[in-house]
C-alpha cells in the first residue's frame, strides 16, 4: 500500500484493514473474488490496493443467500425487538470504530477528514439508531370495510405492513459509508435482506460495515456485499429475477437503464438520482448568511454532492456584492489531502472524473461565461479542481443545464418581484432534487420556497438533511424517498385482510 501524503498517517487498525480486506461477503463468509480491480488514493492518485470483482455466479450466490436468510431463516420472521436489537448493537459498534471508519472513508473517497468525522459519521450513527427505533413501531390499521362478498355479515378489515423481500442496493462513491447505511438501516429494519454493492471506486466503508455486521450477529444472508463495475455486478442485481426491490442512487443516466433491466420481473424501484439545484439570494437577504452559505452549498465534498446548488441567481441590486464575497470565499478554501486537517477542498474521485469536471470549465470559457475564481488544476499530486465560479451564464449554457458534479458554480441574475416569473427560470431544468431561498421577508421566503420543483428546499439554508426528513427529487432527480418514515415505504408492502366473523 502506498503511503498517503497527509499531516498524519493512518492509524495501524486502518492500515491492517486496507491490507487483509477481502471483497464479497456471501452468506456470512468473506471472499476473495477474481479479476482485480485497482482503488486508488484520490488525493494522491496512488495504489491503495486491489481488490477481486464478484462473477456472474457470485451475483447469483449472493442473491440466493439472501432469499434463504429471507424465506427460510429466522431475519425476517425475528422478533421485532430483537432485530431492533441488532441494529442498535451495529450503531454501537460504528460509534465505537468511528475513527477507524473515518479514515478509511478518507482516505478511499478523498473528502476531508473533518467532514469524514463530524458529519458523515455522526449522521450515519444517528440513522442506524433512528431505524432501529422504527422495527418495533410499524403497524397496520383497522378499517370500516364492508366487502361485496361478506355484504350482511360483520367482517373484520385490518393492514399489514410487510417485507418486500430481497433488496439490492447499488450506492456511489461520494459519501460511501452514509450511503451504505442509509440504504441498508431502513430495508433491515423492516425486515428485508440485502444485497449491497459499493462503488468499485471506493469499496473499503462498505466492506467494514460487512465486518461489522458479522460482529453484532446478523445471521448468515442477512446482508451480503458484493465489489464489481455497475456495468456488469450492478446490471445483473437491476435485471436479477430474484431480486424483488433495486434501490440506487446515482447519475440520471444509470437511473434509466436500471429502471429498464427491472422491467422483467417489475421489481420495486426506487432512485436518487441527478441534480442542479438552484440557489435565490433576494436583494433583502443577509450576505452575511447568504454569501456563505452559497458558496459552501456549491463546493461542499467538492460539489460532488447531488444536492449542491450549482445554479446561483441573484438579485441584480446585489448582484456584485454577492459575487464578489463568493469569489473571496472560493480562494480561501483550503485545498489539500483529505487527511490534512486543515483541508476544507479534497481531490475529486478520480482522474476520469477531474478530466470531466475541467472540460466543463473549458466549455463555460467557450459558451462566453466570465470566470471570477478557480478554473485551474493544482499544481500538486491527486485529482483536484479549484472552487470555480462563473458570472453572466445563460440558461442555455451547457454548464448550466447540465450536472457537473463538481466545484463549479453558475450565477445568473434577476431583477424581477414576479415570483412566478423567477420560478420559471428557477425550474426551467431536468432536475429537481433541492434548491434554497435565501431573504428576510418571510411570506417571499415560503412562497418561493412553494414554487420551487423540487424534493427538498431550504430557507436561509441549505441540504439541511436529518435522520426523520424525508429526502428525493422531482422530475429526473428520482423516485421514492430516503431519510424519515418515509423510507420505510420503499421496502414495504401493505397486505390487506379481510374476516368474515
Amino acid at each position: 500500500m502506498d503511503k498517503p501524503v497527509s499531516a498524519r498517517p493512518l492509524s495501524t487498525s486502518a492500515i491492517s484493514f486496507i491490507q487483509n480486506v477481502k471483497p464479497l461477503l456471501i452468506n456470512g463468509i468473506w471472499l476473495s473474488g477474481s479479476d482485480p480491480i485497482l482503488v486508488e488514493n484520490p488525493s494522491t492518485g496512488q495504489s491503495l490496493l486491489t481488490l477481486g470483482q464478484s462473477s456472474d455466479a457470485d451475483v447469483d450466490s449472493a442473491v440466493e443467500a439472501a432469499r434463504a436468510a429471507f424465506e427460510y431463516r429466522d431475519w425476517a420472521l425475528m422478533r421485532a425487538v430483537d432485530r431492533a436489537g441488532l441494529l442498535f448493537r451495529l450503531a454501537d459498534l460504528v460509534e465505537r470504530d468511528a475513527a477507524i471508519i473515518a479514515e478509511l472513508e478518507t482516505t478511499d473517497n478523498g473528502m476531508p477528514i473533518t467532514l469524514s468525522r463530524h458529519m458523515a459519521l455522526p449522521l450515519t450513527i444517528e440513522l442506524l439508531r433512528y431505524y432501529a427505533g422504527w422495527v418495533t413501531k410499524l403497524r397496520g390499521e383497522t378499517l370500516p370495510a364492508a366487502p361485496g362478498a361478506a355484504q350482511g355479515a360483520q367482517t373484520l378489515t385490518y393492514t399489514r405492513r410487510e417485507p418486500v423481500g430481497v433488496a439490492a442496493q447499488i450506492i456511489p462513491w461520494n459519501v460511501p459509508f452514509l450511503m451504505a447505511v442509509l440504504k441498508i438501516a431502513p430495508a433491515l429494519a423492516v425486515g428485508c435482506t440485502v444485497v449491497l454493492k459499493p462503488a468499485e471506486l471506493t469499496p473499503l466503508t462498505a466492506l467494514y460495515l460487512g465486518k461489522l455486521v458479522l460482529e453484532a450477529g446478523f445471521p448468515p444472508g442477512a446482508l451480503n456485499i458484493l465489489n464489481g463495475y455497475g456495468t456488469t455486478v450492478g446490471a445483473r442485481l437491476a435485471s436479477h429475477p430474484g431480486v424483488d426491490k433495486i434501490a440506487f442512487t446515482g447519475s440520471t443516466a444509470v437511473g434509466r437503464s436500471i429502471v429498464a433491466a427491472a422491467a422483467g420481473n417489475l421489481k420495486k424501484v426506487s432512485l436518487e438520482l441527478g441534480g442542479k439545484s438552484p440557489v435565490i439570494i433576494f436583494d433583502d437577504a443577509d450576505l452575511e448568511l447568504a454569501i456563505p452559505g452559497a458558496a459552501m452549498a456549491a463546493f461542499l465534498l467538492q460539489g460532488q454532492n447531488c444536492m449542491a446548488g450549482t445554479r446561483l441567481f441573484v438579485h441584480r441590486k446585489v448582484h456584485d456584492q454577492v459575487v464578489a464575497g463568493i469569489g473571496e470565499v472560493a480562494k480561501s478554501l483550503k485545498i489539500g489531502p483529505g487527511m490534512m486537517p486543515e483541508t476544507m477542498i479534497g481531490p475529486l474521485i478520480s482522474k476520469k472524473h477531474q478530466d470531466r469536471v475541467m472540460r466543463y470549465i473549458d466549455l463555460g470559457r467557450e459558451e462566453g461565461a466570465e470566470l471570477v475564481a478557480g478554473g485551474g488544476r493544482p499544481e500538486m499530486p491527486g485529482y483536484f479542481v479549484e472552487p470555480t465560479l462563473f458570472t453572466n451564464t445563460a440558461p442555455s449554457m451547457r454548464i448550466v443545464r447540465e450536472e457537473i458534479f463538481g466545484p463549479v458554480l453558475c450565477v445568473q441574475s434577476f431583477d424581477t418581484d414576479d415570483l412566478d416569473t423567477l420560478g420559471h427560470r428557477v425550474n426551467d431544468t431536468v432536475y429537481g432534487l433541492s434548491g434554497s431561498v435565501w431573504t428576510t421577508n418571510l411570506s417571499r421566503a415560503h412562497r418561493m420556497a412553494h414554487i420551487v420543483r423540487a424534493g427538498q428546499v431550504g430557507i436561509n439554508c441549505h441540504g439541511a438533511v436529518d435522520v426523520n426528513v424525508p429526502f428525493g427529487g422531482y422530475k429526473q432527480s428520482g423516485w421514492g424517498r430516503e431519510y424519515g418514515e418515509a423510507a420505510l415505504d420503499l421496502y414495504t408492502e401493505t397486505k390487506a385482510i379481510t374476516a368474515r366473523l
